[in-house]
Protein backbone atom coordinates (compact mmCIF):
# COMPACT_ATOMS: atom_id res chain seq x y z
CA UNK A 1 0.00 0.00 0.00
CA UNK A 2 0.83 3.57 -0.10
CA UNK A 3 2.08 4.74 2.66
CA UNK A 4 1.87 8.88 3.56
CA UNK A 5 4.90 9.92 5.46
CA UNK A 6 6.46 13.60 6.04
CA UNK A 7 4.28 16.51 6.61
CA UNK A 8 0.83 16.63 5.76
CA UNK A 9 -0.52 19.81 4.09
CA UNK A 10 -3.92 21.67 5.30
CA UNK A 11 -7.47 20.75 4.86
CA UNK A 12 -7.63 23.70 2.06
CA UNK A 13 -4.09 22.77 0.18
CA UNK A 14 -4.78 22.91 -3.53
CA UNK A 15 -4.97 19.94 -5.98
CA UNK A 16 -4.19 19.06 -9.20
CA UNK A 17 -5.33 16.14 -11.11
CA UNK A 18 -4.77 15.16 -14.82
CA UNK A 19 -5.90 13.13 -17.86
CA UNK A 20 -3.18 12.74 -20.75
CA UNK A 21 -4.34 10.61 -23.99
CA UNK A 22 -4.17 10.29 -27.07
CA UNK A 23 -6.90 13.13 -27.79
CA UNK A 24 -5.24 15.86 -25.50
CA UNK A 25 -4.94 16.87 -21.73
CA UNK A 26 -7.55 17.31 -19.33
CA UNK A 27 -6.86 18.87 -15.99
CA UNK A 28 -8.82 20.07 -12.99
CA UNK A 29 -7.84 21.97 -9.84
CA UNK A 30 -9.56 22.09 -5.84
CA UNK A 31 -9.19 21.31 -2.67
CA UNK A 32 -9.80 18.83 -0.14
CA UNK A 33 -12.25 20.90 1.69
CA UNK A 34 -14.00 22.51 -1.16
CA UNK A 35 -13.46 19.71 -4.00
CA UNK A 36 -12.81 20.28 -7.85
CA UNK A 37 -13.10 23.58 -8.87
CA UNK A 38 -12.29 24.40 -12.33
CA UNK A 39 -10.98 22.54 -15.27
CA UNK A 40 -9.27 23.34 -18.64
CA UNK A 41 -8.30 21.03 -22.38
CA UNK A 42 -5.84 21.22 -24.30
CA UNK A 43 -6.96 19.21 -27.49
CA UNK A 44 -2.44 18.86 -28.38
CA UNK A 45 -1.64 15.04 -27.42
CA UNK A 46 1.05 15.21 -25.43
CA UNK A 47 4.63 14.09 -27.88
CA UNK A 48 6.06 10.89 -27.40
CA UNK A 49 10.03 10.59 -28.35
CA UNK A 50 13.02 8.91 -28.38
CA UNK A 51 12.69 9.03 -24.49
CA UNK A 52 9.26 8.17 -24.50
CA UNK A 53 6.26 10.71 -23.42
CA UNK A 54 8.24 13.91 -23.85
CA UNK A 55 8.55 15.67 -19.70
CA UNK A 56 9.28 18.73 -21.88
CA UNK A 57 6.42 19.11 -23.88
CA UNK A 58 4.25 17.90 -20.81
CA UNK A 59 5.25 20.61 -18.73
CA UNK A 60 5.15 22.84 -21.13
CA UNK A 61 1.09 22.54 -21.29
CA UNK A 62 0.47 21.44 -17.29
CA UNK A 63 2.59 24.16 -15.65
CA UNK A 64 0.46 27.42 -17.28
CA UNK A 65 -2.55 25.83 -16.84
CA UNK A 66 -2.32 24.88 -13.51
CA UNK A 67 -1.05 28.21 -12.58
CA UNK A 68 -3.77 29.99 -14.46
CA UNK A 69 -6.45 27.39 -12.94
CA UNK A 70 -5.04 27.21 -9.54
CA UNK A 71 -5.00 31.65 -9.08
CA UNK A 72 -8.56 31.61 -11.01
CA UNK A 73 -10.24 29.32 -8.13
CA UNK A 74 -8.58 30.08 -5.37
CA UNK A 75 -6.81 27.35 -4.94
CA UNK A 76 -3.74 28.13 -3.68
CA UNK A 77 -0.30 25.87 -3.51
CA UNK A 78 -1.23 22.71 -5.46
CA UNK A 79 0.62 20.77 -3.27
CA UNK A 80 -0.61 17.39 -4.41
CA UNK A 81 -0.50 16.15 -8.29
CA UNK A 82 -1.80 13.03 -9.90
CA UNK A 83 -1.28 12.34 -13.13
CA UNK A 84 -2.91 9.66 -15.40
CA UNK A 85 -1.01 9.06 -19.20
CA UNK A 86 -1.13 6.67 -21.90
CA UNK A 87 1.30 4.63 -22.40
CA UNK A 88 3.04 5.19 -18.79
CA UNK A 89 3.67 1.96 -17.89
CA UNK A 90 5.79 1.45 -20.68
CA UNK A 91 6.94 4.77 -21.96
CA UNK A 92 6.93 6.59 -18.83
CA UNK A 93 10.46 6.64 -17.23
CA UNK A 94 11.42 9.73 -18.46
CA UNK A 95 8.43 11.31 -16.92
CA UNK A 96 8.84 9.57 -13.45
CA UNK A 97 12.39 10.59 -13.42
CA UNK A 98 11.94 14.52 -14.09
CA UNK A 99 8.42 15.48 -13.47
CA UNK A 100 8.23 15.01 -9.72
CA UNK A 101 10.80 17.45 -9.22
CA UNK A 102 10.07 19.64 -11.94
CA UNK A 103 6.31 19.97 -10.70
CA UNK A 104 7.68 20.98 -7.10
CA UNK A 105 9.82 23.60 -8.38
CA UNK A 106 6.92 25.08 -10.29
CA UNK A 107 4.18 24.36 -8.29
CA UNK A 108 5.19 23.60 -4.62
CA UNK A 109 4.01 20.14 -5.64
CA UNK A 110 4.28 17.96 -2.47
CA UNK A 111 2.93 14.81 -3.69
CA UNK A 112 3.13 13.58 -6.85
CA UNK A 113 1.89 10.41 -8.69
CA UNK A 114 2.57 9.34 -11.88
CA UNK A 115 -0.21 6.60 -12.78
CA UNK A 116 -1.07 4.36 -15.47
CA UNK A 117 -4.28 5.50 -17.64
CA UNK A 118 -5.66 1.99 -17.28
CA UNK A 119 -5.19 2.39 -13.10
CA UNK A 120 -6.65 6.27 -13.25
CA UNK A 121 -9.43 4.47 -14.90
CA UNK A 122 -9.72 1.66 -12.83
CA UNK A 123 -9.91 4.12 -9.69
CA UNK A 124 -12.75 6.19 -11.71
CA UNK A 125 -14.75 3.60 -12.24
CA UNK A 126 -14.41 1.38 -9.01
CA UNK A 127 -12.43 3.72 -6.85
CA UNK A 128 -10.13 1.58 -4.00
CA UNK A 129 -12.04 -1.75 -3.54
CA UNK A 130 -11.10 -4.92 -5.39
CA UNK A 131 -12.04 -6.05 -8.71
CA UNK A 132 -11.25 -6.05 -12.37
CA UNK A 133 -11.78 -2.79 -15.03
CA UNK A 134 -12.02 -3.74 -18.63
CA UNK A 135 -11.80 -0.04 -20.61
CA UNK A 136 -13.03 -0.76 -24.20
CA UNK A 137 -13.04 1.48 -27.09
CA UNK A 138 -10.56 1.70 -29.85
CA UNK A 139 -8.34 -0.75 -28.49
CA UNK A 140 -8.93 -2.80 -25.14
CA UNK A 141 -7.12 -3.51 -21.95
CA UNK A 142 -8.12 -4.99 -18.54
CA UNK A 143 -6.70 -3.63 -14.98
CA UNK A 144 -7.30 -5.73 -12.00
CA UNK A 145 -5.75 -5.42 -8.27
CA UNK A 146 -7.01 -7.18 -5.37
CA UNK A 147 -5.27 -4.22 -3.63
CA UNK A 148 -1.62 -5.63 -2.74
CA UNK A 149 -0.58 -5.65 -6.57
CA UNK A 150 -1.79 -4.33 -10.06
CA UNK A 151 -2.75 -6.79 -13.09
CA UNK A 152 -3.11 -5.58 -16.55
CA UNK A 153 -3.97 -7.80 -19.26
CA UNK A 154 -3.94 -7.03 -23.34
CA UNK A 155 -3.45 -3.57 -24.40
CA UNK A 156 -1.25 -4.75 -27.14
CA UNK A 157 -2.36 -2.35 -29.79
CA UNK A 158 -4.25 -3.42 -32.95
CA UNK A 159 -1.37 -5.38 -34.36
CA UNK A 160 -0.89 -8.09 -31.44
CA UNK A 161 -3.73 -7.62 -29.55
CA UNK A 162 -6.57 -5.47 -28.42
CA UNK A 163 -8.79 -7.96 -29.01
CA UNK A 164 -12.39 -7.55 -29.11
CA UNK A 165 -11.99 -4.08 -28.96
CA UNK A 166 -13.19 -1.24 -31.77
CA UNK A 167 -10.56 -1.45 -34.34
CA UNK A 168 -10.61 -5.62 -33.84
CA UNK A 169 -14.28 -5.50 -34.60
CA UNK A 170 -13.77 -3.15 -37.15
CA UNK A 171 -10.92 -5.64 -38.87
CA UNK A 172 -13.21 -8.70 -38.43
CA UNK A 173 -16.07 -7.19 -40.40
CA UNK A 174 -14.12 -6.39 -43.11
CA UNK A 175 -11.99 -9.58 -43.45
CA UNK A 176 -16.12 -10.94 -43.48
CA UNK A 177 -16.84 -8.70 -46.62
CA UNK A 178 -13.57 -9.61 -48.38
CA UNK A 179 -14.37 -13.26 -48.03
CA UNK A 180 -17.99 -12.00 -49.32
CA UNK A 181 -16.07 -10.23 -52.20
CA UNK A 182 -13.62 -13.40 -53.15
CA UNK A 183 -16.75 -15.97 -52.59
CA UNK A 184 -14.75 -17.71 -49.89
CA UNK A 185 -16.42 -19.43 -46.76
CA UNK A 186 -16.92 -17.20 -43.93
CA UNK A 187 -18.25 -13.97 -45.75
CA UNK A 188 -21.19 -11.33 -45.31
CA UNK A 189 -22.76 -10.42 -48.22
CA UNK A 190 -24.66 -7.12 -45.49
CA UNK A 191 -20.55 -6.46 -44.32
CA UNK A 192 -19.77 -6.22 -48.16
CA UNK A 193 -22.89 -3.89 -48.60
CA UNK A 194 -21.73 -1.94 -45.82
CA UNK A 195 -17.90 -1.80 -46.76
CA UNK A 196 -18.43 -0.39 -50.12
CA UNK A 197 -20.92 2.63 -48.49
CA UNK A 198 -18.15 3.84 -45.94
CA UNK A 199 -15.04 3.04 -47.73
CA UNK A 200 -16.02 2.67 -51.54
CA UNK A 201 -14.88 -0.06 -53.57
CA UNK A 202 -13.16 -2.99 -51.09
CA UNK A 203 -10.42 -3.65 -53.91
CA UNK A 204 -8.85 -0.66 -52.62
CA UNK A 205 -8.99 -1.32 -48.60
CA UNK A 206 -5.56 -2.48 -48.69
CA UNK A 207 -4.05 0.88 -49.85
CA UNK A 208 -6.45 3.04 -48.18
CA UNK A 209 -5.53 1.58 -44.54
CA UNK A 210 -2.20 -0.19 -44.51
CA UNK A 211 -0.16 3.45 -45.17
CA UNK A 212 -2.54 5.11 -42.55
CA UNK A 213 -0.96 6.27 -39.50
CA UNK A 214 -4.67 6.21 -38.15
CA UNK A 215 -5.47 2.90 -38.99
CA UNK A 216 -7.01 1.50 -35.90
CA UNK A 217 -9.38 4.24 -35.42
CA UNK A 218 -10.15 3.58 -39.73
CA UNK A 219 -10.80 0.21 -38.63
CA UNK A 220 -13.05 0.92 -35.57
CA UNK A 221 -14.95 3.41 -37.42
CA UNK A 222 -16.45 -0.26 -39.25
CA UNK A 223 -17.93 -1.67 -35.61
CA UNK A 224 -20.74 0.38 -35.87
CA UNK A 225 -21.82 -1.14 -39.06
CA UNK A 226 -20.92 -4.87 -37.93
CA UNK A 227 -23.48 -3.84 -34.95
CA UNK A 228 -25.68 -2.36 -37.46
CA UNK A 229 -25.90 -5.97 -39.23
CA UNK A 230 -25.89 -7.91 -36.44
CA UNK A 231 -30.20 -9.10 -35.96
CA UNK A 232 -29.67 -10.38 -39.85
CA UNK A 233 -26.62 -11.67 -40.56
CA UNK A 234 -25.20 -14.22 -38.36
CA UNK A 235 -21.73 -13.78 -39.05
CA UNK A 236 -21.87 -10.37 -37.92
CA UNK A 237 -23.46 -11.60 -34.92
CA UNK A 238 -20.28 -14.09 -34.68
CA UNK A 239 -18.21 -11.86 -34.54
CA UNK A 240 -19.52 -9.82 -31.49
CA UNK A 241 -20.25 -12.75 -29.66
CA UNK A 242 -16.55 -13.56 -30.18
CA UNK A 243 -15.65 -10.07 -29.07
CA UNK A 244 -17.77 -10.41 -26.19
CA UNK A 245 -15.90 -13.91 -25.05
CA UNK A 246 -12.41 -11.61 -25.60
CA UNK A 247 -13.74 -8.74 -23.44
CA UNK A 248 -14.66 -11.49 -20.86
CA UNK A 249 -11.61 -13.21 -21.06
CA UNK A 250 -9.53 -10.12 -20.07
CA UNK A 251 -11.38 -9.51 -17.47
CA UNK A 252 -10.91 -12.89 -15.55
CA UNK A 253 -7.00 -12.57 -16.45
CA UNK A 254 -6.91 -9.81 -14.15
CA UNK A 255 -9.75 -10.28 -11.44
CA UNK A 256 -9.04 -11.11 -8.11
CA UNK A 257 -10.02 -14.12 -6.98
CA UNK A 258 -13.02 -14.56 -4.32
CA UNK A 259 -16.29 -13.66 -3.71
CA UNK A 260 -17.01 -9.98 -4.15
CA UNK A 261 -14.71 -8.53 -6.28
CA UNK A 262 -16.22 -5.59 -8.47
CA UNK A 263 -16.36 -6.02 -12.17
CA UNK A 264 -16.81 -2.92 -15.06
CA UNK A 265 -16.75 -2.60 -18.39
CA UNK A 266 -16.07 1.27 -19.73
CA UNK A 267 -15.60 3.55 -23.07
CA UNK A 268 -17.36 4.13 -26.38
CA UNK A 269 -17.37 0.59 -27.73
CA UNK A 270 -20.26 0.00 -25.19
CA UNK A 271 -22.38 2.05 -27.52
CA UNK A 272 -22.77 -0.43 -30.14
CA UNK A 273 -25.65 -1.65 -27.87
CA UNK A 274 -27.30 -4.93 -27.03
CA UNK A 275 -25.64 -6.99 -29.87
CA UNK A 276 -22.22 -6.70 -27.99
CA UNK A 277 -23.55 -5.95 -24.44
CA UNK A 278 -26.14 -9.13 -24.40
CA UNK A 279 -23.19 -11.63 -25.09
CA UNK A 280 -21.02 -10.07 -22.48
CA UNK A 281 -23.57 -10.06 -19.94
CA UNK A 282 -23.50 -14.15 -20.78
CA UNK A 283 -19.90 -14.24 -21.11
CA UNK A 284 -18.91 -12.43 -17.69
CA UNK A 285 -21.40 -14.60 -16.06
CA UNK A 286 -19.62 -17.68 -17.42
CA UNK A 287 -16.22 -16.50 -16.93
CA UNK A 288 -16.68 -14.79 -13.49
CA UNK A 289 -19.49 -16.11 -11.57
CA UNK A 290 -18.24 -15.11 -8.13
CA UNK A 291 -17.68 -11.33 -9.18
CA UNK A 292 -20.11 -8.72 -8.94
CA UNK A 293 -20.91 -6.58 -12.17
CA UNK A 294 -20.84 -2.98 -11.62
CA UNK A 295 -21.55 0.32 -13.82
CA UNK A 296 -18.03 2.48 -13.73
CA UNK A 297 -18.36 5.24 -11.22
CA UNK A 298 -16.52 7.84 -13.31
CA UNK A 299 -14.20 8.05 -16.26
CA UNK A 300 -9.66 8.50 -16.30
CA UNK A 301 -10.09 12.30 -15.38
CA UNK A 302 -12.62 11.29 -12.32
CA UNK A 303 -9.60 8.46 -11.19
CA UNK A 304 -7.59 10.85 -11.30
CA UNK A 305 -8.86 13.15 -8.86
CA UNK A 306 -9.65 10.71 -6.46
CA UNK A 307 -6.10 9.46 -6.64
CA UNK A 308 -4.93 13.13 -5.70
CA UNK A 309 -7.82 14.03 -2.90
CA UNK A 310 -6.65 10.29 -1.53
CA UNK A 311 -3.07 11.02 -1.35
CA UNK A 312 -4.02 15.07 -0.30
CA UNK A 313 -5.58 13.38 2.82
CA UNK A 314 -3.21 10.09 3.25
CA UNK A 315 -3.29 7.45 1.84
CA UNK A 316 -5.94 6.33 -1.50
CA UNK A 317 -5.31 2.42 -0.51
CA UNK A 318 -4.12 1.13 -3.52
CA UNK A 319 -0.93 -0.77 -4.63
CA UNK A 320 2.22 0.97 -5.92
CA UNK A 321 4.52 -0.97 -8.43
CA UNK A 322 6.66 1.82 -9.76
CA UNK A 323 5.10 1.20 -13.53
CA UNK A 324 1.38 1.55 -13.22
CA UNK A 325 1.27 3.79 -10.16
CA UNK A 326 4.76 5.64 -9.00
CA UNK A 327 4.45 8.04 -6.17
CA UNK A 328 7.28 10.61 -5.08
CA UNK A 329 7.50 12.63 -2.20
CA UNK A 330 9.18 15.78 -2.23
CA UNK A 331 9.70 18.10 0.97
CA UNK A 332 9.18 22.15 -0.26
CA UNK A 333 9.94 24.69 2.01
Amino acid sequence: MIQTRGPRGTGDDGFLAVDSGGSGLRAVVGTVRRGPLERRASREPVRTGPRGIDPGHFLEQVVPMARALAAGSGAGRLTTVAVGAAGMATLGDALRAELPGALARELGARVVALAADAVTAYVGALGPRPGAVVAAGTGLIATGTDLVRWRRADGWGHLLGDCGGGAWIGRAGLEAALRAHDGRDGGSAALLARARERFGPVTGLPGALYPRSDRPAVLASFAPDVAACADGDPVAAGILRAAAGHLADSAAAVCPAGDGALVAVTGGLLKLGSPLTAPLDEELSRRLPRARRTAAGGDPLHGALRLATGLATGSPGLPEDGLMLHVTRTETD
